[in-house]
């Protein structure tokens, strides 16, 4: 049993059923606590008034947006953050910086127990518990949706209605929401059929792409290791920065996906996502790496951004491995210094200009014009070693040519190089 319980509260559906089901199942006293994490006015409006009115005794409303967004969203960024080449993690960052500030909350008030709304299909209970046994062992975790016996959405809506507690959702839109700074999420209703197109209703930030403008828009955006800090030739803070490049990208209708993903439980989902200005910020930054890092470091940083992107998103945020990982992202980062400038149209979001500080780019290699630098007669012998490894082949296959036996090799013969090529 539990005497106190702090519960992680947004006034969905799922904790509005919650805070009495606690009360009468567990005789516990609920404290609400509600993290501000950017998902807009409308839906903080009145949260405390409905927490108290559903039975919460307190409720604490914490504001996250800038840590969220320079501890946790900034760093994944960094670190190359696509899962399943598409998903920009907007929840999954989300969930670890709740999950710390829930814990703060409950040794503030002396709580004996942390309670979360997720499904036992989902990914989120994974997120929360595996931060709660990380950041505090030693309080009970109490997981509603794991032991009672309403099964569905309207077997929630029936109850609160039973219980005549105040819900923003309804049966005639029953879609699951997540929303922060970085993005809004849709799952449920008529999604759960892949073959369903999404309503046009779903959408939420970003524009119906026949109402976009017909002209394109530029933004400029200036990176100071990694880190967006100007938009359009004006210094910005992260949530200022955020929030109006979301306003100026969702007008294009930049940033939709629509998408069948694997989560962490095993089961395939399907997630629409709004990420406006979270995927200009990857176009630009990638662009950036263009210029700036090597080859063999854009290749190691791709293995890690690949790691980090399912370490985020099951969840194991507060471990080693996201730490040592995210360190050497850091380290490249030191390197992800100048400008960009993305260009926005019709749901598309594609650079145009881009400039560093330490750039690997010269025209005077890269031109294909006359130039003084670059001698195109050293390439020969360049493809000649280059190339050696699948030439020995061929020749130990009997494969024709000039220096070919016409027959394979014997296990122990050897092969002569051309002229000049050991030199």
């Amino acid at each position: 049993m539990a005497n106190k319980v702090v519960l992680a509260y947004s006034g969905g559906l799922d904790t509005s059923a919650i805070v009495p089901w606690l009360i009468e199942n567990y005789g516990c006293e609920v404290v609400a606590f509600v993290a501000d994490v950017g998902q807009g006015a409308d839906e903080l409006k009145g949260v405390e008034k409905k927490a108290k009115d559903s039975g919460a005794s307190e409720c604490h409303v914490v504001d996250l947006r800038e840590e969220f967004l320079k501890s946790y969203v900034f760093p994944t960024l960094v670190a190359g953050i696509t899962y399943e080449k598409k998903y920009l993690l907007g929840t999954s960052m989300a969930r670890p910086v709740i999950a710390k500030a829930q814990v703060e909350v409950a040794r503030k008030v002396g709580a004996d127990a942390l309670c979360h709304g997720c499904t036992g299909k989902g990914n989120d209970q994974v997120r929360f518990e595996h931060a709660f046994a990380a950041l505090a062992p030693d309080l009970k975790v109490i997981a509603p949706w794991r032991e009672w016996n309403m099964k569905s959405r309207d077997d929630l809506m029936d109850y609160i209605e039973s219980k005549g507690v105040p819900c923003s959702a309804s049966r005639q839109k029953p879609w699951s929401r997540d929303s922060n700074l970085w993005h809004v999420s849709h799952e449920g209703g008529v999604l759960e059929n892949p073959w369903t197109p999404a309503p046009e209703e779903v959408w939420m930030r970003t524009a119906n792409p026949v109402d976009t403008p017909d002209e394109p828009e530029d933004v400029q955006l200036k990176f100071v290791n990694g880190r967006p800090v100007a938009l359009n030739g004006k210094n910005l803070g992260p949530v200022e920065l955020v929030e109006q490049l979301n306003d100026i990208a969702a007008r294009h209708c930049v940033g939709r996906v629509d998408m069948i993903e694997s989560r962490v439980v095993g089961m395939k989902s399907r997630g629409c996502y709004e990420t406006p200005a979270g995927t200009v910020l990857v176009e630009a930054l990638q662009a950036l790496e263009q210029l700036t890092l090597d080859r063999e470091t854009r290749r190691f940083k791709e293995e890690l951004g690949l790691k980090s992107a399912h370490l985020v998103y099951e969840g194991r945020w507060f471990t080693p491995m996201r730490e040592i990982l995210h360190a050497a992202t850091e380290k490249i980062a030191e390197k992800l210094n100048g400008e960009v400038v993305v260009r926005l149209h019709k749901c598309s979001a594609i650079t145009v200009q881009r400039r560093a500080e330490k750039t690997l780019y010269s025209e005077e290699f890269a031109t294909f014009g006359a130039d003084t630098v670059y001698n195109q007669k050293h390439a020969e012998g360049f493809i000649q070693i280059f190339s050696l490894p699948e030439r020995i082949v061929a020749m130990r296959d009997g494969v024709g040519g000039p220096h070919s036996t016409g027959k394979p090799l014997a296990p122990n013969e050897v092969v002569e190089e051309p002229a000049g090529v050991g030199a």
